[in-house]
């Protein structure tokens, strides 16, 4: 109990003392674990695309304030441009084009981030925004996964598979689980072979935001909760109509990243303990609905959105409540 009191004081005083850039780096150093395992499965692919990504969203931020007559060296410096840059391009496939990640980009920083005031003052996660907006303009390029492994030693072209294990499974037309890791055995033993231990790594810096109370554990625990609980009701030991264990679901696709990395938000998730909860239910829910009956093959980052369009009614409604 004793040593419980005195790791929630070291929380308090340390959540206490961070500053905006402080508390951005300790959220890059929670990415390393996930990156480091994406570049170990893909290769150097991710490290041009993180520089160019963090030097145009600097660019359009600098360009932004300009034009809003703002002070651009605080901003700059705050960590907060790079951090949705680097979130961008972690989401996406590696060999993702330019283009398509400048699109993304200039969505997040441009629009989504300084249209509505600039830091603090959004109500959608930017770069959530830029995702989606990337994924709905260039659905093929944001599916274009290469075989895990084969970045190193071939081109972008001659490596793509076509199909991550959720695309897979959402389009298998009537074979069983079975069948479908029959048909790529390189799927692993509990979602896409590979991805279970990205999910892995992102999982472990995720907690350690959280026990840092750099993010509120409330989101991400609803959210894997609910998603979880679906799945189960939708589970068969595999049959031709089976919707996935739980297992599958959570360390499949980009599960753990957007639970603790997107979705813990602080500006654009509900305020209440209540309201986190339930933007947590909110957000699990849709991830399963578009990933079991959805034209795409995971729509996590659709709950996102859709949770940071109710966020502001969770904490009114909660308020009301309380009052």
């Amino acid at each position: 109990m004793v040593a419980l009191t005195r790791l929630a004081r070291l929380q308090t005083a340390l959540s206490a003392q961070l500053r905006t850039p402080n508390i951005m780096a300790c959220v890059l150093v929670a990415l390393l674990p996930g990156g480091a395992v994406l570049g170990w499965l893909y290769g150097p692919a991710y490290l041009p695309r993180m520089a160019f990504a963090v030097a145009l969203g600097l660019a359009v931020e600098a360009a932004a304030l300009r034009l809003q007559r703002r002070p651009i060296r605080s901003a700059l410096l705050d960590g907060s441009s790079t951090l949705t840059c680097l979130l961008l391009v972690l989401a996406m496939p590696p060999h993702t084009p330019y283009g398509v990640i400048a699109l993304a980009v200039f969505a997040a920083v441009g629009l989504a981030k300084h249209l509505y005031g600039g830091l603090g003052n959004n109500p959608f996660n930017p770069a959530i925004v830029g995702y989606v907006v990337a994924l709905v303009s260039f659905p093929a390029a944001m599916a274009s996964w290469p075989a895990v492994g084969a970045s190193a030693g071939a081109s972008a072209a001659d490596s793509l598979t076509g199909a991550t294990v959720l695309t897979s499974f959402r389009y298998r037309e009537g074979l069983t689980v079975a069948d479908i890791w029959q048909a790529n055995p390189a799927f692993g033993a509990l979602g896409g072979y590979g991805w279970e231990w990205v999910n892995a790594a992102f999982l472990a810096g995720g907690l350690m935001l959280i026990v840092l109370r750099l993010a509120s554990w409330r989101v991400p625990l609803s959210l894997l909760a609910t998603l979880g609980a679906l799945s189960a009701l939708g589970y068969d030991n595999g049959s031709s109509s089976s919707l996935g264990s739980p297992v599958f679901h959570w360390f499949s696709g980009g599960t753990m990243l957007a639970a603790f990395f997107f979705a813990t938000d602080p500006v654009t998730h509900p305020a209440s303990a209540r309201g986190q909860l339930a933007f947590g239910c909110l957000v699990g829910a849709m991830a399963f609905i578009v990933r079991s009956f959805g034209n795409y093959p995971d729509g996590i980052a659709f709950g996102i959105l859709l949770g940071n369009a109710a966020a502001p009614f969770m904490d009114k409604y909660w308020a009301a409540r309380r009052g």
